[in-house]
């Protein structure tokens, strides 16, 4: 039997510069060393922390639209940062050197969007538009989800030629509504988080269609641990709003994070702990250890998880949550 990954919550544990803020952290990463890069939509998109929480440095200033969405460490320790509204994905050294950069800015495929709606998206089209993830496969070839504006998974080679790609709007198998996460197995198996279906879907290095993963709600970002355990981040549902595999929801769902074994069964979720919240009707999304909008996921190499929060996109721009409520949250891993 699969033990179960346990965590605590570590809180304060960001040491914030004063003067920054960052109302959505999109997503984090951890470098071998341990230290954290968040990737944020604010005036500095690119902080730097030491595991302990100390700041180092922060960069990136004017080179980012307000649309960060994605960061990926590399195996040598360069970042790819997924940048949904230059529709690019680009590579940089760990201190913002630009290295390598794939799709061109500002030019977005033609699929169809209308630029507001998913349902607008009538096709799949080449890279990009609206990419939201970029996965490192063990043999170095390149995955990126694509994303708001697409429907489609793009393999690339470690240079960025264009393999394939695959993928088109809908529900059934290799279709998508909205591939927002991407992960790569040590088994070069591909996993897809796709959004607004509910649903993690599995496929080969070539694309091939192999399984799908349901038990999990609005999946935005997938890890693994060492031992293989999938880590998902799993955003809210409110009611009234509509799942394309589920139908329209009914009631609130609370956001967590849930952890599947190999075989897709959930194995234990955190998030929606204490009293009930009458605004979200479940627990206070705000409480140390809950989420509001969890949109990132890293783990560092003692085990221990970072959730980013996209917390003023989902919560705080709407009146649901105060501008308190936490954008980047640490627990440790319980030995």
């Amino acid at each position: 039997m699969t033990s179960v990954p346990s965590f605590e919550i570590l809180a304060g544990w960001e040491q914030l510069p004063a003067g920054y803020q960052h109302p959505d952290v999109a997503d984090v990463a951890v470098d071998s060393g341990g230290r954290v890069y968040l990737f944020c939509r604010s005036e500095h998109p690119l902080l730097v922390y030491e595991r302990d929480g100390r700041f180092v440095r922060s960069w990136g200033e004017g080179v980012f639209t307000m649309r960060a969405h994605g960061i990926t460490m590399a195996p040598d320790d360069t970042i790819w940062l997924t940048d949904d509204g230059d529709q690019t994905v680009r590579r940089f050294t760990p201190d913002g050197r630009l290295l390598q950069t794939i799709g061109t800015s500002g030019l977005a495929s033609a699929t169809g969007y209308d630029g507001k709606s998913v349902t607008s998206i009538s096709r799949g089209g080449p890279p990009f538009n609206r990419p939201t993830n970029l996965a490192v496969a063990p043999n170095g070839d390149l995955y990126v989800s694509d994303g708001y504006g697409n429907a489609r998974v793009h393999h690339f080679s470690s240079g960025g030629e264009l393999r394939r790609s695959w993928g088109e709007p809908g529900t059934g198998p290799g279709q998508f509504m909205i591939p927002h996460g991407i992960a790569v197995h040590e088994d070069g198996r591909v996993f897809v988080c796709d959004r607004e279906n509910d649903r993690i879907q599995i496929f080969s290095p070539d694309g091939e269609f192999l399984a799908e993963w349901t038990d999990v709600q609005r999946p935005t970002k997938l890890v693994f641990d060492h031992r293989g355990i999938a880590i998902v981040g799993e955003l809210t549902w409110r009611e009234g709003l509509r799942s394309f595999r589920n139908g329209p929801i009914a009631r609130h769902l609370p956001s967590r994070v849930a952890m599947f074994d190999a075989s897709g069964v959930v194995l234990a979720r955190l998030g929606d702990q204490g009293p009930l919240d009458e605004t979200w009707g479940a627990a206070d999304p705000c409480r140390a250890g809950n989420f509001c909008a969890p949109h990132g996921l890293a783990l560092d190499p003692n085990g221990d998880l970072y959730v980013a929060e996209v917390t003023w996109t989902i919560g705080a721009s709407k009146g649901l949550v105060g501008p308190g409520c936490h954008t980047i949250q640490k627990f440790t891993a319980r030995t």
